[in-house]
């Protein structure tokens, strides 16, 4: 008898360790991994053994630099025992509402556009705009583990893995595009993840790009033509845009981190010492025009100097850059820290603002558009959606550059694009604009006071304008394609200073964006910011996903994944 109870006590523990069990790993939120290898299907064409014409020898590629990684300075703020409890049942609830929207997004893109590039998020179908690989697929990845979407997280990295980046529904892709957004979004994925069956897409996909420097002086073309390289006959771009060529830096540093292979960052490390080399010697010496000569000696004789729309991740790469390194490679510090000093100096400015906005007129910078003959400096001031990324750059380079007053820079510029933000009726800034300065340009000038006799010669144009808030002078281009670059510096000033009001700030953000593009099934691209009451939708999202809105809690981009410390 008692041989038998001790086996029903022996059964019945077995029984309930084996429900236990199954309850635990039924959880949604507990889905296993995918193995490694489950579903991996290689591409048709094997980059790797593809036969260089212009080869670049192993004896002179350029190694990871060696040697313990330097201490770098803390980035993020410490936040122990500072947020109240208020606060965070505060944000739980407005992360649920992120979050909300993002599963919304993911099952109509789920529904309706499996598989391709994007969701057209008003007739709920799907587009191919990026050679039909699944941007939307790979550059959500990072985002659905981050948001504990496991389930749809595992559910994409199977899509992923049977991708073949030799089959294209274009006979080009752009270098740059095919970068950021789908060897970043892997290398993303796999660095959170540990899923290996990413990184060996990732090298698949790097294998491909790498060749896109199999140019006769081994600097990369862009325009990726599939027969052409395959033959060995690119040749690089006369007019290249600064970014198409500064953006590769990261994503092929970390290829060659994974890998062990050098020949990703050697090529990397080519690009760098060009940039470097030219750098005093533009018609703005310290920045590099927005659009460069690769083809003929990487000849830098543009006159015209930005950090917005083609030029923007050239100089957000740099500190970046630096970070990944560990410290090792000074080139990268020296080259921002006298870009900045120049952007400082010719490219930001105060707008005029007028006495309805007393608050903030010390307190708000934007980076324009300058033009250059060498002697004369003209400044446009322009305001470009794009440029919103500033801030946050300017953000982490003052960390870890010990650079403090860029710290009040940072702030200045992620306050600009709020308020832009909420000066329009939508609660949302347009695309491009263009705002009246204060006479005398330059971040460290104070602002000056409104003055009504130069905004109304520099003002709208009523034959072209409608009535605009001042101190605007023209809304060059009027749309909002759910672009995430605003809200993500308000992400990282938040992180790094620990003011609450940085959420606040996003949350109006989200609330504004989520009802001006929301449609029965995601979120779309809005016409006009400028709408009153309903805003047109034009069946558009910014790129490639229907995450953008989710950005608004916000979230770090790829390459801020890839380098952002605690």
């Amino acid at each position: 008898m008692i041989a038998q109870r001790r086996f029903q006590r022996i059964a019945f523990f077995a029984v309930a360790c084996l429900l236990f069990t199954y309850l635990l790993l039924d959880r949604t939120d507990r889905i296993p991994p995918v193995p490694a290898s489950w579903g991996y299907v290689p591409s048709t064409f094997d980059w790797a053994n593809r036969r260089a014409r212009h080869v670049i020898a192993v004896e002179s590629m350029t190694s990871l630099p060696l040697g313990p990684p330097r201490e770098l300075p803390r980035i993020q703020h410490d936040f122990v025992n500072q947020l109240s409890a208020t606060h965070n049942k505060t944000q739980r609830e407005r992360r649920h509402a992120v979050r909300d929207a993002a599963v919304k997004s993911w099952a109509a893109y789920r529904q309706h556009a499996w598989g391709k590039d994007e969701l057209a998020p008003v007739s709920l179908s799907a587009k191919d705009t990026f050679n039909g690989w699944g941007a939307t697929l790979v550059d959500s990845l990072d985002t659905l583990w981050i948001m504990g979407m496991r389930k749809e997280f595992n559910e994409a990295v199977r899509a992923v893995s049977r991708i073949n980046w030799d089959k294209s529904n274009s006979r080009f892709c752009s270098l740059f595009e095919a970068n950021i957004r789908y060897l970043g979004g892997l290398l993303a994925a796999y660095d959170l993840s540990g899923e290996e069956v990413l990184l060996k897409k990732a090298v698949e996909l790097g294998e491909m790009l790498y060749a896109a420097f199999d140019t006769p002086n081994n600097l990369p073309s862009n325009r990726f033509n599939f027969a052409a390289v395959k033959e060995g006959l690119l040749v690089a771009s006369k007019r290249e845009a600064s970014a198409a060529v500064g953006t590769l830096s990261l994503e092929f540093t970390r290829l060659s981190q994974l890998t062990g292979d050098p020949k990703y960052f050697s090529v990397i490390d080519s690009i760098k010492r060009h940039f470097e080399r030219t750098q005093d010697e533009t018609k703005l010496p310290g920045m590099w025009p927005i659009f460069i000569d690769v083809r003929n000696g990487f000849q830098v004789t543009d006159n015209a100097f930005s950090i917005g729309a083609m030029a923007d991740s050239a100089y957000e790469y740099l500190p970046k850059m630096y970070s990944l390194l560990g410290g090792l490679d000074q080139t990268y510090k020296k080259m921002y820290l006298k870009a900045m000093a120049t952007v400082k100096k010719h490219l930001l400015f105060h707008p005029m603002l007028p006495d309805t906005y007393p608050e903030t007129s010390p307190d708000i910078l934007f980076p324009g558009t300058v033009l250059s003959n060498g002697r004369i400096i003209d400044l446009v001031p322009e305001v470009q959606h794009l440029g919103c990324f500033a801030g946050g750059m300017f953000a982490l380079g003052a960390k870890l550059f010990h650079q403090d007053e860029d710290l009040k820079t940072a702030e200045q510029l992620s306050r600009g694009c709020a308020w832009a933000y909420e000066t329009f009726p939508t609660g949302i800034m347009p695309e491009t604009a263009e705002i009246v300065p204060c006479p005398v340009g330059g971040a460290a000038t104070a602002a000056c006071v409104w003055n009504e006799t130069i905004w109304k010669a520099k003002g709208p144009d009523p034959a072209i304008n409608k009535v605009l808030p001042k101190p605007y002078a023209a809304v060059r281009d009027p749309q909002y394609l759910l672009r995430p670059e605003a809200v993500e510096s308000l992400f990282v000033l938040y992180r790094v200073t620990g003011k609450e009001d940085w959420l606040d700030v996003a949350w109006r953000m989200f609330q504004s964006v989520k009802k001006a593009t929301e449609t029965r099934g995601a979120f779309s691209a809005i016409a006009d910011v400028q709408a009153e009451g309903g805003t047109m939708k034009i069946d558009a999202m910014e790129v490639n996903s229907p995450f953008s809105l989710i950005m608004l809690l916000p979230f770090p981009s790829h390459s801020s994944l890839l380098i952002l410390p605690t």
